[in-house]
């Protein structure tokens, strides 16, 4: 698996694991489970997902037990059903116990990421549009959560303020109109992209004529989005966002436009239930 770009796995493992384990470590395998015990267990979903992180979730196991035999049946972006065995492994007892909680955060909502991800790529798909993500991330994580969104077949947004100039409402009421504000962000001569919110049909043509490179239509009804698509009429890439939700997103990829955000695939989406079983070896 490439990781995210970025990404350092290293570091991210062990502050998790030090999060989880404090000053004293795992006192309860500490005290139940023989030093050399070994077990082999199973990671199996118990419900139909899509799969984001397993190379991550092993790491933590590894970082704990250097010669931990790990064996991954699938692969990230994989649809798998309920039941389904993902990961198997076999080592030392107190190494997988204490590596478990952290293994499976991890795996439960990247997964949950990817899963809810592919429902709404389904739901417009043959339409043209492209779904895509957004900043609406947790703190610390936003490198793994854009990770699962692609796992789940949809497209990143801006990693980060510096990526593109995004105009949004505030911007424009600060510098008194949306013309002004693309205005000045051309004239800053950054190189990057400038796109600009719109919430109004009036605010379209005033800012393609200051030279905006991309619209982002914000909670248009699809009426609008309708308008909207044959005024600029392929001049610039249109995007949908504000409020989108799964029951909605297919009547609003049907109005053209070319991509919709979508922030609630990394914001709400719920952690998948994926279970360890164990077994002691023989």
């Amino acid at each position: 698996m490439a990781l995210p770009d970025g990404f350092d796995l290293h570091a991210f493992v062990q502050q998790t694991l030090a999060e989880d384990l404090g000053k004293g470590g795992d006192v309860t395998s500490a005290a139940t489970i023989p030093a050399d015990a070994r077990f082999t267990a199973e990671m199996n979903c118990r419900q139909a997902i899509v799969l984001a992180g397993l190379e991550i979730a092993a790491e933590f196991f590894r970082a704990l037990d250097a010669d931990v035999k790990i064996e991954l049946p699938a692969k990230d972006g994989d649809r798998v059903i309920h039941g389904t065995n993902v990961m198997r492994l076999s080592g030392n007892a107190r190494a997988m116990l204490t590596a478990e909680r952290s293994a499976l955060n991890t795996l439960q909502h990247l997964c949950g990421i990817a899963t809810m991800t592919r429902q709404y790529v389904d739901a417009i798909a043959g339409t043209g549009a492209i779904l895509i993500d957004t900043r609406k991330t947790i703190p610390g994580l936003r490198i793994l959560e854009k990770y699962a969104v692609r796992m789940g077949g949809a497209q990143n947004h801006r990693m980060r303020l510096d990526d593109g100039v995004l105009i949004k409402d505030n911007h424009v009421a600060a510098c008194g109109g949306v013309a002004e504000a693309v205005r000045r962000a051309k004239a800053a001569k950054t190189g990057l992209q400038v796109q600009v919110e719109a919430d109004r049909i009036d605010q379209i043509e005033p800012a393609l004529e200051a030279g905006a490179d991309r619209l982002l239509l914000d909670n248009m009804d699809p009426a609008m989005l309708r308008e909207a698509v044959k005024l600029v009429a392929g001049r610039v890439p249109l995007e949908a966002s504000g409020g989108v939700t799964l029951e909605t997103i297919r009547f609003i990829a049907e109005t053209g436009v070319n991509f919709i955000s979508v922030g609630r695939i990394t914001q709400s989406a719920p952690a998948v239930d994926i279970g360890l079983d164990y077994a002691l070896s023989r």
